[in-house]
Protein backbone atom coordinates (compact mmCIF):
# COMPACT_ATOMS: atom_id res chain seq x y z
CA UNK A 1 0.00 0.00 0.00
CA UNK A 2 1.41 3.30 -1.00
CA UNK A 3 2.28 5.72 1.79
CA UNK A 4 1.08 9.32 1.25
CA UNK A 5 3.46 11.90 2.45
CA UNK A 6 1.75 15.15 3.26
CA UNK A 7 3.90 18.16 2.40
CA UNK A 8 3.58 21.00 4.85
CA UNK A 9 1.92 24.02 3.45
CA UNK A 10 4.50 26.58 2.22
CA UNK A 11 4.19 29.93 3.95
CA UNK A 12 4.29 32.92 1.61
CA UNK A 13 7.29 35.14 2.01
CA UNK A 14 6.39 38.84 2.31
CA UNK A 15 8.95 41.28 1.04
CA UNK A 16 8.71 44.62 2.78
CA UNK A 17 9.24 47.58 0.46
CA UNK A 18 12.26 49.77 1.30
CA UNK A 19 10.80 52.97 2.65
CA UNK A 20 12.17 56.36 1.55
CA UNK A 21 12.43 57.34 5.18
CA UNK A 22 14.88 54.55 5.78
CA UNK A 23 16.99 55.64 2.83
CA UNK A 24 17.08 59.20 4.13
CA UNK A 25 18.07 58.00 7.57
CA UNK A 26 20.87 55.87 6.17
CA UNK A 27 22.10 58.72 4.01
CA UNK A 28 22.09 61.13 6.96
CA UNK A 29 23.94 58.64 9.17
CA UNK A 30 26.59 58.25 6.52
CA UNK A 31 27.06 61.86 5.42
CA UNK A 32 25.80 64.01 8.31
CA UNK A 33 29.27 65.06 9.47
CA UNK A 34 30.28 66.12 5.95
CA UNK A 35 27.04 68.08 5.43
CA UNK A 36 27.23 69.83 8.79
CA UNK A 37 30.89 70.67 8.18
CA UNK A 38 30.14 72.14 4.76
CA UNK A 39 27.25 74.26 6.08
CA UNK A 40 29.39 75.55 8.95
CA UNK A 41 32.18 76.41 6.52
CA UNK A 42 29.76 78.44 4.35
CA UNK A 43 28.40 80.23 7.41
CA UNK A 44 31.91 81.09 8.57
CA UNK A 45 32.90 82.42 5.14
CA UNK A 46 29.78 84.60 4.89
CA UNK A 47 30.16 85.82 8.46
CA UNK A 48 33.83 86.55 7.87
CA UNK A 49 33.03 88.57 4.76
CA UNK A 50 30.38 90.60 6.58
CA UNK A 51 32.73 91.28 9.49
CA UNK A 52 35.56 92.24 7.14
CA UNK A 53 33.36 94.55 5.10
CA UNK A 54 31.55 96.24 8.00
CA UNK A 55 34.25 96.34 10.67
CA UNK A 56 37.49 96.59 8.68
CA UNK A 57 36.82 97.95 5.18
CA UNK A 58 34.08 100.45 6.09
CA UNK A 59 36.05 102.15 8.89
CA UNK A 60 39.13 102.37 6.66
CA UNK A 61 37.05 103.90 3.88
CA UNK A 62 35.71 106.48 6.32
CA UNK A 63 39.17 107.31 7.67
CA UNK A 64 40.50 107.76 4.13
CA UNK A 65 37.56 109.98 3.15
CA UNK A 66 38.07 112.10 6.27
CA UNK A 67 41.80 112.43 5.61
CA UNK A 68 41.71 113.34 1.91
CA UNK A 69 39.57 116.47 1.99
CA UNK A 70 42.45 118.91 2.49
CA UNK A 71 44.49 117.38 -0.35
CA UNK A 72 41.48 117.71 -2.64
CA UNK A 73 41.09 121.33 -1.56
CA UNK A 74 44.74 122.05 -2.43
CA UNK A 75 44.22 120.29 -5.76
CA UNK A 76 41.25 122.55 -6.59
CA UNK A 77 43.39 125.54 -5.60
CA UNK A 78 46.02 124.36 -8.11
CA UNK A 79 48.57 123.86 -5.32
CA UNK A 80 49.98 120.63 -6.74
CA UNK A 81 52.90 120.22 -4.31
CA UNK A 82 50.71 120.65 -1.22
CA UNK A 83 48.03 118.38 -2.66
CA UNK A 84 50.63 115.73 -3.35
CA UNK A 85 52.73 115.94 -0.17
CA UNK A 86 50.41 117.49 2.38
CA UNK A 87 51.04 120.40 4.72
CA UNK A 88 52.18 118.57 7.86
CA UNK A 89 49.00 118.08 9.86
CA UNK A 90 47.06 117.11 6.75
CA UNK A 91 48.28 114.28 4.53
CA UNK A 92 48.66 114.63 0.78
CA UNK A 93 47.66 112.12 -1.86
CA UNK A 94 50.89 110.15 -1.50
CA UNK A 95 50.26 109.43 2.18
CA UNK A 96 46.63 108.61 1.48
CA UNK A 97 47.82 105.99 -1.01
CA UNK A 98 50.36 104.63 1.47
CA UNK A 99 48.04 104.50 4.48
CA UNK A 100 44.78 103.46 2.88
CA UNK A 101 45.96 101.63 -0.22
CA UNK A 102 43.00 99.24 -0.49
CA UNK A 103 40.28 101.87 -0.23
CA UNK A 104 38.36 103.59 -3.02
CA UNK A 105 39.72 106.93 -1.85
CA UNK A 106 43.32 105.74 -2.17
CA UNK A 107 42.63 104.36 -5.64
CA UNK A 108 41.25 107.73 -6.74
CA UNK A 109 44.31 109.36 -5.14
CA UNK A 110 46.43 107.65 -7.82
CA UNK A 111 44.64 109.76 -10.42
CA UNK A 112 45.11 112.93 -8.39
CA UNK A 113 48.78 112.12 -7.79
CA UNK A 114 49.39 111.54 -11.48
CA UNK A 115 47.67 114.81 -12.30
CA UNK A 116 49.76 116.67 -9.70
CA UNK A 117 52.99 115.26 -11.11
CA UNK A 118 51.89 116.37 -14.58
CA UNK A 119 51.43 119.92 -13.30
CA UNK A 120 54.86 119.77 -11.66
CA UNK A 121 56.51 118.53 -14.86
CA UNK A 122 57.49 115.15 -13.36
CA UNK A 123 56.24 113.01 -16.24
CA UNK A 124 57.92 109.79 -15.10
CA UNK A 125 56.01 109.76 -11.82
CA UNK A 126 52.87 110.90 -13.61
CA UNK A 127 53.05 107.76 -15.74
CA UNK A 128 53.72 105.62 -12.66
CA UNK A 129 50.60 106.71 -10.80
CA UNK A 130 48.27 107.00 -13.77
CA UNK A 131 49.16 103.50 -14.95
CA UNK A 132 48.16 102.14 -11.54
CA UNK A 133 44.79 103.86 -11.65
CA UNK A 134 41.52 102.25 -12.70
CA UNK A 135 37.90 103.24 -12.25
CA UNK A 136 34.39 102.36 -13.37
CA UNK A 137 33.57 106.07 -13.72
CA UNK A 138 33.78 106.60 -17.47
CA UNK A 139 34.37 110.35 -17.36
CA UNK A 140 37.26 109.97 -14.91
CA UNK A 141 38.61 107.06 -16.96
CA UNK A 142 38.65 109.30 -20.06
CA UNK A 143 40.58 112.00 -18.22
CA UNK A 144 43.03 109.48 -16.77
CA UNK A 145 43.77 107.90 -20.15
CA UNK A 146 44.16 111.33 -21.72
CA UNK A 147 46.55 112.49 -18.98
CA UNK A 148 48.57 109.33 -19.41
CA UNK A 149 48.75 110.11 -23.12
CA UNK A 150 50.00 113.59 -22.27
CA UNK A 151 52.66 112.16 -19.94
CA UNK A 152 53.91 109.73 -22.59
CA UNK A 153 53.90 112.51 -25.18
CA UNK A 154 55.99 114.76 -22.93
CA UNK A 155 58.50 111.90 -22.62
CA UNK A 156 58.66 111.59 -26.38
CA UNK A 157 56.99 108.18 -26.39
CA UNK A 158 54.62 108.85 -29.29
CA UNK A 159 53.51 105.25 -29.81
CA UNK A 160 52.38 104.86 -26.19
CA UNK A 161 50.85 108.34 -26.23
CA UNK A 162 48.77 107.78 -29.34
CA UNK A 163 47.33 104.55 -27.94
CA UNK A 164 46.24 106.34 -24.77
CA UNK A 165 44.73 109.22 -26.74
CA UNK A 166 42.85 106.75 -28.92
CA UNK A 167 41.63 104.91 -25.81
CA UNK A 168 40.55 108.16 -24.14
CA UNK A 169 38.70 109.27 -27.27
CA UNK A 170 36.71 106.07 -27.61
CA UNK A 171 35.96 105.18 -23.97
CA UNK A 172 32.81 107.23 -23.54
CA UNK A 173 31.03 108.36 -26.68
CA UNK A 174 28.58 110.57 -24.76
CA UNK A 175 31.45 112.79 -23.61
CA UNK A 176 31.47 115.47 -26.31
CA UNK A 177 34.12 117.64 -24.65
CA UNK A 178 37.11 115.44 -23.85
CA UNK A 179 36.53 112.69 -26.42
CA UNK A 180 36.88 114.86 -29.56
CA UNK A 181 39.96 116.52 -28.11
CA UNK A 182 41.74 113.22 -27.52
CA UNK A 183 40.68 111.83 -30.89
CA UNK A 184 42.13 114.96 -32.45
CA UNK A 185 45.41 114.52 -30.55
CA UNK A 186 45.53 110.88 -31.63
CA UNK A 187 45.05 111.98 -35.24
CA UNK A 188 47.90 114.48 -35.03
CA UNK A 189 50.24 111.91 -33.50
CA UNK A 190 49.34 109.27 -36.09
CA UNK A 191 50.13 111.89 -38.71
CA UNK A 192 53.52 112.55 -37.10
CA UNK A 193 54.18 108.81 -37.04
CA UNK A 194 53.44 108.57 -40.76
CA UNK A 195 50.27 106.55 -40.20
CA UNK A 196 47.97 108.45 -42.53
CA UNK A 197 45.19 105.86 -42.57
CA UNK A 198 44.92 105.88 -38.77
CA UNK A 199 45.09 109.69 -38.67
CA UNK A 200 42.19 109.95 -41.12
CA UNK A 201 40.24 107.43 -39.04
CA UNK A 202 40.63 109.56 -35.90
CA UNK A 203 39.75 112.81 -37.68
CA UNK A 204 36.68 111.21 -39.27
CA UNK A 205 35.48 110.08 -35.85
CA UNK A 206 35.64 113.69 -34.74
CA UNK A 207 33.75 114.79 -37.86
CA UNK A 208 31.09 112.07 -37.68
CA UNK A 209 30.43 112.03 -33.93
CA UNK A 210 31.44 115.45 -32.65
CA UNK A 211 30.83 117.87 -35.51
CA UNK A 212 29.36 120.42 -33.08
CA UNK A 213 32.49 120.45 -30.92
CA UNK A 214 35.32 122.97 -31.23
CA UNK A 215 37.53 120.35 -32.89
CA UNK A 216 34.68 119.24 -35.11
CA UNK A 217 34.29 122.74 -36.49
CA UNK A 218 37.82 122.74 -37.90
CA UNK A 219 38.40 119.07 -38.65
CA UNK A 220 37.72 119.29 -42.41
CA UNK A 221 40.95 121.16 -43.06
CA UNK A 222 42.96 118.45 -41.33
CA UNK A 223 41.23 115.79 -43.41
CA UNK A 224 41.85 117.82 -46.56
CA UNK A 225 45.56 118.01 -45.80
CA UNK A 226 45.60 114.22 -45.74
CA UNK A 227 43.71 113.98 -49.03
CA UNK A 228 40.35 113.07 -47.55
CA UNK A 229 37.60 115.40 -48.80
CA UNK A 230 34.44 113.39 -47.96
Amino acid sequence: MATQINQPDAKPVTVQPHRSGDRTELFWQKYSKIIVGAVLAIILVVAGFIIYKNYIVAPEEQKAADAVWKAEQYYRMDSAALALNGDGPNPGFLKIISRYGSTKTAKLAHFYAGSCYMKMGDFKNAVKYLKDFSTTDKLVAVRAAGLLGDAYSEQGNKNAAVEQYRKAGTLFEADNINSPEYLFRAGLLYQDLGKTKEAIEMFKLVKDKYSASERGAEIDKYLARLGSFN
